[in-house]
């Protein structure tokens, strides 16, 4: 992969990441990945992505809105804005990639000798992410889950490097600001960059496989904010109360121990007791059958819950969070 645009002259540029790619309609075709460098002097660089996921869409539309409204002139350092990390997995509007179904979030480091997906991963890894100073990862539920708007840091060794962490998601200021654990951090984009020591920040915007006004408000808010506290973006950060959550390992996550129908019986954002039901699900092959009841794992609030109307067995259906007081 190459960047048909240089990454380190002053001034603003709009290109791809070129990548080639032999396939049936295109023997010696390339895969194209949009991507703008804006520059303007010495100053700290911010790695600004989203599409990791191709049905998530707060990230592109608020990244899409930046690179064609920001100007060198207003920053001092660098942006790099990639509004669709996995560009097939977009194009699509799935999670994975119809390529070679590759988790671009799950792909990390990366191999350059590999598939599609896992070469993309390697260009971020060896390229990318070593020139920023600042990462921020827009992510939203996709097409399966749903969440409360929230910025959100990760638990880390680096006592210092955490606490930058955490400064850059309150400085992001979504109403929520999650203390977030993972099911699973092998081979995340998230992990890979704060593993380099970097500032990281992700979101979860919202679900469903689209976008409302109010969460693509949040997220060009949030990116704003997160450049000026970067130190890249002059102005005042845009500032309202926000929630903390922290996540209890263990009592968080309440995944389905049935496949059917799922009926919520809370929703977003509303307290929960540990032990309460949650949710059930029906039998959709038989009728007059009793609905198998969902417990929450822990007391808080639901900051996420499955989105389809149907739900398989190992499924995720309710994450429970604890506001701090």
């Amino acid at each position: 992969m190459q960047a048909t645009i240089p990454l380190d002259q002053n001034g603003i540029h709009h290109g791809h990441l070129q990548l080639a790619y032999s396939r049936d309609d295109s023997a010696w075709g390339a895969l194209m990945i949009p991507i703008t460098v804006i520059q303007h002097g010495a100053g700290p660089t911010a790695l600004l992505t989203g599409g990791n996921h191709g049905d998530e869409y707060e990230g592109p539309v608020a990244l899409h809105d930046l690179a064609a409204t920001l100007t060198p002139d207003q920053i001092t350092g660098r942006v790099i804005i990639i509004p669709q990390m996995n560009h097939p997995a977009f194009l699509a509007g799935t999670r994975t990639s119809p390529i070679d179904k590759g988790n671009l979030n799950r792909s990390f480091p990366g191999d350059a000798k590999g598939t599609v997906t896992q070469k993309i991963a390697a260009y971020f890894q060896t390229t990318l992410v070593p020139l920023a100073d600042i990462v921020l990862d827009f992510h939203s539920g996709g097409k399966t889950l749903d969440f409360v708007p929230f910025a959100a840091a990760h638990l880390l060794d680096n006592a210092g490097q955490q606490a930058a962490c955490i400064a850059a998601m309150q400085a992001f200021n979504a109403p929520y600001s999650v203390m977030l654990r993972e099911i699973d951090n092998v081979g995340m984009y998230d992990t890979a960059v704060e593993d380099m020591g970097k500032v990281f920040v992700s979101t979860e915007l919202g679900g469903g496989g689209s976008a409302t006004a109010k969460s693509i408000q949040i997220a060009k808010t949030g990116l704003r904010n997160v450049l000026i506290h970067a130190g890249i973006l002059g102005g005042e950060m845009n500032l309202k109360p926000s929630t903390t959550i922290d996540m209890v390992d263990g009592e968080s996550f309440t995944f389905a121990s049935h496949s059917g129908l799922f009926e919520p019986l809370i929703d977003l954002g509303d307290t929960v007791q540990k032990d309460q039901p949650i949710g059930l699900i029906w039998n959709t092959e038989h009728t007059g059958q009793p609905a198998q009841t969902l417990h929450a794992a822990g007391h808080g609030i639901l900051i996420a819950r499955h989105f389809p109307g149907l739900i398989k067995i190992g499924d995720c259906a309710g994450v429970i969070g604890v506001p701090r007081d």
